[in-house]
């Protein structure tokens, strides 16, 4: 010790030097004897990993390792539920850690008091105490990996040729009993809360190519690009606004500024605007007030108008519960109990059958409840302080990974699911003695056409909401999959922020190709390499079905990188119950859970002096849509839906009691 004093004494800055050279020695020696461990296991690592990997911490290679030798198998859908769990664990960790990227600029040293705010703001401003614009309207989209530039290959292969010959719909192909149309519409009603891109004022037209042009309803179409924006950050020096805000908070019903939530409020009670026929009220323009009225369709405005109720009767009993509570307090009380109840219907209901497997089911309760589940924690609360055994509901303190709140391009590439949607509703006649199963005979079909924009507001007054929502409860969905695009999409009048329709029609599909393309969103293979999924060499590893592999060499040739990343997942073989593919949900278990856990509302705020007692009551015996139904329309689910789920055909068989604890199942293939 004498030595090295003395030293720095005569020489500091020669000590200087030397030390900070012996460190940078020293960890440069660590690495490599890391990656000298870790050299006999190369071969067992796909090439295109081995550069991350040499970047990785010890325990994260341990955990790569793990999940690629797995991934190699194609088997953690198949272990027994449990070690499923320490498999998503597992790589949840590693995308969590290598795959959240800021966009723009982040605030230092500014900090707001959570306790200035106990409420959801207008904007979603004030939500992550040391970045007041996290997460609020028209802040930058994420990224989940480094853009891609492609914009000298925006048309390449032609976005009109890959939807026709790719994705457009031959036949309808649906989901069974697994999904239905409820389903399909809940998802529009998630997207209208999260994310909707700002436009550019100048437009670009897209033109059929000779070989398919008498094959697309439109030969030419024109659309306002995305908006570029600068960062003001080296790193990623552009980006694109989120004209929502991004947390779940409600925005489809609320709005995503003070000008809308102004519009959607009665300010008597804390309650919202609502017509007498429990829909939507119009304005004196006829135009429906809602949190967000673009693009709509009756299924979106049914499920709106349902969580307008919701949000008034959680007043209802406030306001009788704490008589003193003002108009303000009930409607911000109400307003976070509501979005709670969204976001806890889609994590444990709605997801849970879009995903049907046990692993899944054990998987999102886990989310909410944590390893040690609902029972434990209904008795004892949140255990632990983090997220395993408590749930990332009830954290101690938010957790954002470093990274500001936001949601990510990738993200809203794997949410494109237009095919969902079907040519035409079946009506169900609601009078009618309902048969085996509560199964109810047609009445009619109505083209999904005269059920968006303005018509569809018409149709569904003439309709009702009872039968609106029952019709759609027996009707399956379509199926995310090649040649299930639906037609009529490819001929859209698609409309401005405040619902006014646009001169331009639109070919979406070929639009969702482009769009993908234009914001620099890496193509299916790279996609797949970044979030640490094993990529394709050959058409054959993507899929089985013949004819889909000569028409994906007739359009991209072999070059497997230049496949689109919607073509990709809708060709993709699925895991058996899933309805979406591999790749997407990679970025569902990611960023589903960063939803919640970055969150303060659903962490550190989440009690009752935040909501009120009654208010997280509510919350925390809400478990599925059909509650929420059960509380407006009592005898709807018990007179015509038999399935457990209101997101499953209503006419199909209700689950049967499995003896065996969720954590010790095995999966049947």
């Amino acid at each position: 010790m004498y030595m090295y004093s003395k030293a720095y004494i005569e020489h500091p800055i020669t000590y200087n030097i030397c030390f900070q050279l012996s460190y940078k020695l020293g960890n440069m020696t660590l690495v490599m004897l890391r990656n000298l461990l870790f050299s006999p296991l190369r071969g067992l690592i796909h090439k295109d990993f081995h550069e991350i990997l040499d970047k990785m911490t010890l325990n994260d290679k341990i955990s790569f390792l793990i999940v690629h030798v797995i991934d190699k198998h194609n088997l953690w859908h198949r272990l027994p539920v449990f070690f499923g769990l320490v498999y998503l664990g597992l790589r949840r960790h590693l995308n969590q850690e290598y795959n959240l990227i800021n966009v723009g600029r982040t605030p230092t040293g500014v900090r707001s008091n959570p306790a200035d705010y106990p409420y959801r703001t207008a904007d979603g401003k004030y939500n992550d105490p040391f970045n007041e614009g996290a997460g609020s309207e028209f802040s930058f989209f994420g990224r989940n990996m480094m853009p891609v530039d492609q914009h000298d290959k925006l048309k390449n292969p032609d976005p009109m040729v890959v939807a026709t010959k790719l994705l457009a719909r031959r036949n309808f192909l649906d989901t069974g009993k697994q999904f239905n149309m409820i389903a399909a519409s809940w998802i529009q009603f998630m997207i209208h809360d999260w994310i909707d891109h700002l436009e550019d004022t100048q437009q670009i037209e897209l033109t059929a190519p000779e070989e398919v042009a008498s094959q697309c309803p439109l030969k030419s179409f024109k659309f306002y690009k995305s908006k570029e924006t600068p960062t003001g950050f080296y790193v990623i020096q552009t980006g694109h606004l989120n004209r929502r805000t991004p947390w779940w908070d409600g925005s489809a019903v609320y709005g995503s500024n003070a000008e809308v939530l102004k519009k959607v409020r009665t300010y008597k009670d804390g309650k919202l605007k609502l017509s007498a026929d429990g829909l939507l009220e119009q304005d004196e323009n006829g135009k429906i007030i809602s949190g967000d009225v673009r693009n709509t369709w009756a299924g979106l405005l049914a499920l709106q108008a349902l969580f307008v109720q919701e949000h008034n009767l959680v007043c209802d009993v406030l306001k009788k519960e704490y008589p003193e509570l003002e108009d303000e307090d009930l409607y911000r009380h109400a307003r976070l109990v509501t979005s709670a109840v969204i976001a806890k219907v889609h994590t444990i209901d709605w997801t849970v059958e879009l995903l049907k497997t046990d692993t899944l089911l054990a998987a999102m309760r886990t989310n909410w409840y944590g390893l040690l589940g609902k029972k434990i924690k209904d008795t004892f609360g949140h255990i632990g302080g983090g997220g395993i055994l408590g749930g990332l509901v009830g954290m101690k303190k938010p957790q954002n990974h470093g990274v500001p709140y936001s949601l990510t391009e990738e993200f809203v590439s794997v949410y494109r699911m237009h095919q969902l949607l079907p040519d035409t509703l079946q009506l169900r006649n609601i009078d009618a003695t309902p048969g085996p199963n509560k199964s109810l005979p047609l009445t009619n079909e109505i083209p999904m056409k005269d059920l968006i924009g303005g018509k569809g507001e018409e149709n569904l007054s003439r309709i009702g909401f009872t039968k609106q929502m029952v019709s759609m409860g027996h009707q399956a969905c379509g199926a995310l999959e090649l040649w299930n695009y639906p037609i009529w999409m490819r001929d859209l009048i698609p409309e401005d922020v405040d619902g006014t329709d646009r001169s331009d029609h639109v070919d979406l599909a070929a639009l969702e190709i482009y769009r993908d393309r234009e914001r620099s969103v890496a193509r299916y293979n790279e996609f797949r390499r970044r979030m640490l999924q094993i990529p394709i060499s050959k058409w054959e590893d993507l899929t089985d079905d013949e004819e889909a592999i000569k028409i994906l060499h007739e359009v991209y040739g072999n070059d497997v990188e230049a496949l689109d990343l919607l073509v990709g997942m809708a060709a993709e073989k699925k895991i058996k119950g899933f309805a979406i593919s591999e790749t997407a949900f990679v970025i569902f278990l990611l960023m589903a859970s960063r939803r919640l856990e970055a969150d303060r509302f659903f962490t550190s705020n989440y009690n009752e002096e935040t909501y009120t007692k009654r208010g997280l009551k509510w919350v925390n015996t809400t478990e599925t849509l059909k509650d929420v139904l059960d509380r407006h329309y009592p005898e709807m689910t018990k007179k015509w839906m038999n399935s457990t789920s209101a997101f499953s055909v209503w006419d199909s068989s209700s689950e049967t009691h499995n003896p065996i604890p969720l954590y010790f199942r095995v999966p049947q293939h």
